[in-house]
């Protein structure tokens, strides 16, 4: 019997009191190469931009920048000098400054992020609640031009979340993230979440990392260039020459950043 995409099965459960995470593992295939999403491949040069006022002037191929705050007309003109860009919002917490703060009811907000007064980490078991509000956002990026998304904080289960979150819940949410942004035809990229590499490689097309020269778990990224796709990194207190070489040697594509994650950048290569 053919499968129903995930998508489409959640447009369903809408209807239903069965809960989204119940019925959506049998309905999340692994992908193959050969769509026509952003597939990079190592070797990438790119940006990070989250703050400040957005540099347009760089030589690379890739911007990384706000979903929210980057407007229509600048991914326009940074496509039309020939890079991609994928755009960044968050699918496992709530900020409380973001134009949708609104629509996310309280049972689904947890702990405050260690070190971000601004943000709660979401219940991404309640993918019932969440994925309409995901999709919407997912939608923006479309609408808006972008040709990924980047979405942060999806490794809850591994936090102080204020839930009983379960790594299976989270392959779960992860998963349908992925397939979610595939049919819409945008890339995207697991952030962080290094236990569960061997489990979502197949369903990323690229990763994204923060320190993970410094905490001495970059090993955990290998099967994402293993299988021919980009890891993009950034340090932010190390200086370059205690990783960069060991960057470049393990195909990766690291930058040293501002912990703001402003204009400044450089790049291991």
């Amino acid at each position: 019997m053919k499968k129903m995409s995930a998508v489409y099965m959640g447009l369903f459960c809408m209807l239903c009191t069965v809960s989204m995470a119940d019925v959506l593992v049998p309905y999340l295939p692994a992908y193959i190469h050969g769509s026509s999403w952003w597939q990079p491949k190592p070797g990438v040069s790119w940006q990070w931009q989250l703050s400040g006022t957005l540099d347009t002037d760089l030589d690379v191929d890739m911007y990384d920048v706000d979903l929210f705050d980057t407007s229509a007309s600048m991914i326009s003109l940074l496509k039309s000098q020939g890079k991609k860009v994928i755009c960044y919002m968050s699918a496992g917490s709530w900020e409380n400054y973001r134009d949708d703060a609104n629509v996310f009811p309280e049972e689904v907000l947890g702990k405050y992020l260690d070190g971000w007064p601004d943000e709660r980490w979401l219940d991404i078991s309640r993918i019932d609640i969440l994925g309409p509000i995901m999709l919407r956002r997912m939608d923006l990026a479309v609408e808006k031009g972008c040709d990924g998304i980047e979405p942060d904080n999806i490794d809850g289960y591994s936090n102080d979340s204020g839930f009983a979150l379960t790594s299976e819940e989270q392959l779960t949410y992860n998963r349908w993230l992925a397939e979610a942004a595939h049919a819409r035809n945008l890339s995207i990229g697991l952030k962080n979440d290094l236990d569960q590499v061997q489990d979502l490689v197949s369903y990323f097309d690229w990763a994204l990392n923060e320190q993970c020269f410094q905490y001495d778990e970059c090993d955990l990224l290998l099967p994402f260039v293993q299988a021919g796709k980009a890891v993009f990194g950034v340090e932010y207190s190390l200086s370059t020459t205690t990783f960069c070489s060991q960057a470049n040697s393990m195909n990766f594509d690291w930058l040293k950043k501002n912990l703001s994650l402003d204009s400044w950048r450089v790049s291991c290569r």
